[in-house]
């Protein structure tokens, strides 16, 4: 089998933005920084090459088995970045806070919840059951990277802790990736049968635009510094850090007593 025409070129832009920004990420110092997202991007690059010499030179069913292997892969990076993201923003001083890290698992708990419920209740159209998988494991996939992100972008907005320039940015992007997929998903559904092979394919093309776009936004603000922003000195944050735990055990007493 052969990848021809829009799919051949947009296989081939999307190759090469991933190699630009693994370079970016490498070369500007902040694989050290975002490990699990440098890593996502360099299995992206991998699982380009992989899938294209499968879909010439293998099978279909090889191509699904690689296609859902690697599938699989791309959601746990994708689960470990929130965490990455989550980090940077929830621990400015070294240390979790325990209440926003009780309000964390909450958030991913009812993100499960609904992304399996609503997966759960979406009919896909087709009678293929790979396609079938195929259509619900990105759905499902898509539905729980939104919440995770637009849910950690609003607990940070709650607590009053700033998220930071390269932080944004990269959630920004995976939450809006991800909020295009459930779109193009949902429309899918709508039309049920109405969807032919030509929307279809032109859905899955905006899909690959959308995530190109994504790259693109990843690699230009990747490039570029943060805004200089005013830290505090080692002592004022060991000071602060003893100031916060001491304030946590005095209200855990102040519970025990009313209690």
């Amino acid at each position: 089998m052969y990848v021809r025409g829009l799919d051949a070129v947009l296989w081939a832009v999307g190759f090469c933005a991933h190699i630009v920004l693994l370079a970016v990420l490498v070369f500007r110092g902040r694989a050290r920084r975002f490990p699990v997202f440098t890593a996502l991007i360099g299995a992206n690059v991998i699982r380009t090459i992989v899938l294209y010499c499968i879909l010439r030179y293998g099978g279909k069913n090889a191509y699904f088995y690689a296609y859902w292997t690697l599938a699989i892969l791309d959601v746990s990076l994708q689960l470990g970045i929130v965490h990455e993201m989550a980090r940077h923003v929830f621990k400015p001083l070294g240390r979790w806070a325990s209440d926003v890290r009780s309000r964390l698992l909450w958030l991913v708990s009812a993100s499960l919840l609904v992304a399996a419920s609503l997966t759960w209740l979406g009919t896909p159209q087709s009678t293929d059951w790979r396609e079938a998988f195929v259509v619900q494991g990105g759905f499902f996939s898509a539905t729980l990277m939104s919440q995770l992100f637009v849910g950690m972008i609003a607990l940070s907005t709650i607590a009053g802790l700033p998220v930071k320039d390269h932080t944004a940015r990269i959630s920004q992007g995976l939450g809006v990736y991800s909020l295009v997929c459930i779109l193009i998903e949902v429309i899918d559904t709508v039309l049920g049968s109405k969807t032919g092979p030509s929307i279809r394919l032109t859905l899955t093309h905006l899909r690959m635009g959308v995530y190109l776009c994504c790259v693109t936004f990843w690699t230009v603000m990747l490039w570029r510094e943060e805004p200089k922003t005013r830290t505090l000195p080692d002592g004022a944050r060991r000071q602060l850090s003893l100031l916060h735990l001491s304030t946590s055990y005095d209200l855990k007493r102040i519970k025990g007593r009313k209690c």
